[in-house]
C-alpha cells in the first residue's frame, strides 16, 4: 500500500455531518488514556479505509501548547500502527470513521501513548471482526 506510514489530510475526519453521525450512533471502547468511538462509514469508497478524529478536551488541558503536544504524540503513534487497522479493514472490505478522545489529565510520555494506541487498534480490529461476523 502506497503511503503506508503517512498520515495525510484526507485521512482525517473533518466533515461536520460525518462527525455528528459518528457520535449519534456508534460503537465505543475505553483503554486508558483514550476513549475510541467508531462507526462504519456510509461514504463512497476512498483511498483510505479509516478516517480519524483526534480530540483533546480543553477542560483537561487548558493551554493550546499542551493540547497540540498530545495530538502530535498521538498522530505519530497512530501513523506507525495504522497498518494493522488498515489490513483488517481492507480484508473485510469496510470503511470506518473513528474518534480518539484523550481523557487523561496528564500529558503521558510518547511510549505510554504508543502502547495505548497499539492496544486500542488491536481492540478495534477485534471489534471489527466481531461486527463482520454479526453482519454475515
Amino acid at each position: 500500500m502506497a503511503g503506508q506510514f503517512t498520515f495525510s489530510k484526507i485521512e482525517r475526519l473533518s466533515s461536520r455531518t460525518d462527525i455528528q453521525n459518528l457520535f449519534d450512533s456508534a460503537n465505543s471502547h475505553f483503554i486508558y488514556p483514550f476513549k475510541v468511538v467508531w462507526k462504519k462509514a456510509d461514504a463512497p469508497k476512498c483511498k483510505f479505509p479509516a478516517k480519524v478524529l483526534i480530540s483533546v478536551p480543553k477542560r483537561n488541558h487548558k493551554t493550546a501548547v499542551a493540547r497540540n503536544r498530545i495530538k502530535r504524540l498521538f498522530r505519530e503513534a497512530y501513523r506507525l500502527n495504522k497498518h494493522l487497522l488498515y489490513k483488517e479493514l481492507i480484508d473485510s472490505d469496510m470503511q470506518i470513521n473513528l474518534a480518539f478522545i484523550y481523557v487523561s489529565k496528564e500529558i503521558l510520555s510518547y511510549d505510554e501513548i504508543l502502547k495505548s494506541v497499539d492496544s486500542n487498534i488491536s481492540r478495534l480490529v477485534k471489534d471489527i471482526r466481531e461486527s463482520n461476523i454479526k453482519i454475515k
